[in-house]
């Protein structure tokens, strides 16, 4: 959801609501993530998600303590789904910083050229090509034979697709040349083209198929199935542009890797540039969106990266993004279509979202039918900020409106057509009970600044039926249980028949089959039903950040999840404070206060999650079916083992990511915040109220080079 007016400008923030609304904006995205590159599905659009990542990351920048190791910003994509093997890439995949405006541009070249010290006048040779909106792949060859396929994932780790990739004639199955690198991983795009992807969708029409809503999830769907015959089937494309280990490079440029990856037997794009000046980066960028709409695949920017190899060594990287290079994005497609009805749905959180029923319309070859209005403030026109409908314009059914698709997802709407609105159309009233049969009241949520928040929702919690339905929908989820056979559908029948009201009932369902018989239910058999339950019976063993991640408390991500998982090591410790905490226990507050990316929202979550006796009784029942394994334990065998350490102010031998990675590494737990429990505090320069802090309580502060020598 885009910010909204009301939010407060990042050089407002205090720390405390910096880090309230960092932790939001972590569960927040880290939900995008999933749903774009585990489910295909993504329900916002490019220009909102870079939006929040974007103010993600300039509270980072103003409060560098809440950068971790587990920051989404040191992290790319999502975790493998769980349906393929799982490969750990011997050199991550990282992805790219944004550029949305010229001045962007410029930016990036004068960071550039201060960095490697160059002066106004000397050239920077640039490789430009467009982005291509597909699934990222790496291709490992080893003796220049293919052994091994695998997707992005989260960057670190991806899935195995190798069997499916061999189908793709545009993967060669042994480098072409006579002596290639022993070891070679290039990475690259797979695709479908537009005119394929129309064919795919009508033949899966007439078959009674999966509907794809664009070329990229087509793509990514026919890559993803357990059977290679099938992808085979499909028209996969594959464009070559970059490379992970390698043994021996054979060119010095990023241009001249191209061409050698031409040698090898792959596609490269035809219209890959070299630029070497601002001015030539913009040209060609305004050049590929004029001819975008011609080319017979979707692109969402164009790339630049420094040409010199050795140059992008020296500038290397910035948490998940290579300083040598940057995606110049394009604006968003708009169209123009009525509004036939506003329909509400009810999520896991119980938050209202209103989407608009619109006349089809293609946007950039997609036909759209459905719009997000993402709130009730949204549709009366209240607050923007360029994602947001122009202020003063409320949405009418009746009303024609102009929709805008970003990032070939669901659209938004983003104008109204006020001289065309029917007299006949009236003002949207959003609803003030909730669509559920209990019709429970509808309220409004609160920021940490104490003013009335955006989102509406429904005030029954876990009475409520749409909310019961999407935690199960989470539990099974493959962040949390990951429990194979038990899907969407399969959770929504189960809830219906009464099979399944809650978690624990999950486990205790192969016992009452002898009542419910399965087996006897259309679309399961005998076969697998015995699947699904052996599948539940392997997830009875779950580790304790996974576990705390299906609870559905909210705020807590998977990535807050992991964060409270380290900190407290094992589920009676982590119960046992939460439980503390529900009776307003300050201490057990102020612990939980003190770990990395925990801030109030996530207190006020667990607060009102373990206060709730309802709550209390699904966990106490979950807890006797399943065995929560303790986080994994830190070393203790350094000088730092077990102690809590915090890192202010600017270090010089190394960088306060990699001085907490040590830490870390070496047993130590790395907090943002200074207290009685703290053991060192390791301060650089322009430290500030930390070394106050630390005195107060009698911490011992260490220079950098004490905290060298301190650790070896």
């Amino acid at each position: 959801m885009a910010q909204r007016k009301t939010s407060k400008a990042i050089d407002e923030l205090t720390e405390k609501e910096a880090k309230s609304e960092h932790a939001r904006l972590e569960a927040e995205i880290s939900e995008h993530d999933q749903l774009y590159y585990q489910k295909d599905a993504p329900r916002i659009s490019d220009a909102e998600y870079d939006a929040l990542r974007r103010r993600y990351e300039e509270i980072e920048k103003r409060f560098p303590d809440l950068k971790t190791l587990t920051s989404l910003s040191m992290r790319v994509g999502a975790a493998p789904s769980g349906k393929f093997a799982k490969v750990k890439h011997a050199v991550p995949m990282l992805s790219l910083a944004n550029a949305f405006s010229e001045d962007d541009v410029r930016d990036f070249v004068g960071r550039i050229r201060r960095f490697l010290r160059l002066s106004e006048g000397e050239p920077i040779a640039f490789s430009a090509e467009p982005k291509i909106d597909g699934l990222s792949m790496s291709l490992r060859y080893e003796k220049g034979e293919l052994v091994s396929a695998a997707t992005r994932g989260d960057g670190a780790v991806g899935e195995d697709v190798t069997a499916n990739i061999r189908t793709l004639k545009a993967v060669p199955q042994r480098l072409k040349g006579r002596h290639p690198p022993s070891v070679c991983e290039v990475r690259g795009e797979v695709y479908m083209t537009k005119s394929d992807f129309l064919k795919l969708n009508a033949r899966q029409k007439e078959s009674g198929g999966q509907i794809f809503a664009n070329p990229r999830n087509s793509a990514a769907g026919s890559l993803r199935q357990k059977d290679p015959k099938i992808t085979a089937s499909r028209p996969l494309g594959f464009f070559a542009y970059g490379w992970g280990e390698i043994s021996d490079m054979p060119a010095k440029t990023q241009s001249g890797m191209a061409e050698w990856f031409k040698t090898c037997g792959f596609d490269t794009n035809p219209l890959m540039k070299i630029c070497r000046s601002v001015e030539e980066l913009i040209k060609f960028h305004v050049g590929i969106e004029e001819r975008r709409a011609k080319l017979d695949y979707d692109i969402d920017g164009v790339v630049y990266k420094v040409d010199r190899i050795d140059w992008q060594e020296r500038l290397g990287y910035v948490g998940r993004d290579p300083r040598w290079a940057i995606a110049h994005k394009f604006p968003a497609e708009r169209a123009t279509t009525v509004v036939k009805g506003i329909t509400i749905t009810v999520g896991r959180t119980g938050t209202l979202t209103p989407t608009a029923q619109l006349e089809p319309v293609t946007v950039g070859g997609v036909v759209v039918q459905n719009a997000t209005l993402h709130n009730e403030d949204y549709i009366k026109g209240i607050g923007g900020d360029g994602e947001q409908i122009r202020e003063g314009r409320d949405i009418r059914i009746g009303d024609t409106v102009i929709i805008q698709r970003a990032g070939d997802v669901i659209p938004q709407v983003v104008d109204v057509v006020i001289d065309k609105r029917p007299k006949s159309a009236k003002p949207y009233q959003f609803p003030k009970k909730c669509p559920c049969y209990l019709h429970t009241d509808i309220v409004r949520e609160t920021t940490a600044a104490g003013e009335e928040g955006a989102r509406a929702r429904c005030s029954g919690e876990f009475a409520c039926p749409f909310q019961k339905i999407e935690h199960l929908k989470l539990f099974v989820s493959r962040r949390a249980f990951d429990i194979d056979g038990l899907g969407e559908k399969q959770i929504e029948l189960f809830f219906e028949k009464g099979w399944v009201k809650e978690p624990a009932e999950i486990f205790t369902l192969e016992s009452r089959n002898k009542k419910i018989k399965l087996e006897d239910e259309e679309g399961f058999g005998e076969t697998s039903v015995r699947n699904l339950f052996t599948s539940i019976r392997n997830r009875r063993e779950i580790p304790l950040d996974r576990f705390i991640y299906a609870l559905g408390i909210r705020h807590v991500g998977d990535t807050t999840a992991l964060a409270l998982a380290r900190g407290y090591g094992s589920w009676k410790a982590f119960h046992d404070a939460a439980l503390k905490i529900a009776k307003g226990d300050e201490e057990a507050v102020a612990d939980m206060d003190s770990l990395d990316q925990i801030g109030d929202t996530v207190i006020e979550a667990v607060k009102t999650y373990f206060g709730e006796s309802h709550n209390r009784g699904i966990v106490e029942r979950l807890t006797k079916e399943v065995t929560i394994l303790d986080a994994e334990k830190p070393r203790s065998d350094s000088k730092v083992a077990g102690k809590t350490v915090v890192f202010t102010g600017a270090l010089e031998k190394i960088t306060r990511d990699e001085a907490k990675t040590m830490a870390e590494r070496l047993g130590a737990k790395v907090s943002g915040s200074v207290s009685k429990k703290t053991d060192y505090v390791i301060a650089g320069p322009g430290a500030g109220s930390k070394l106050a802090e630390a005195k107060k309580h009698g911490v011992k502060v260490l220079s950098e080079e004490e905290w060298f020598k301190l650790v070896s």
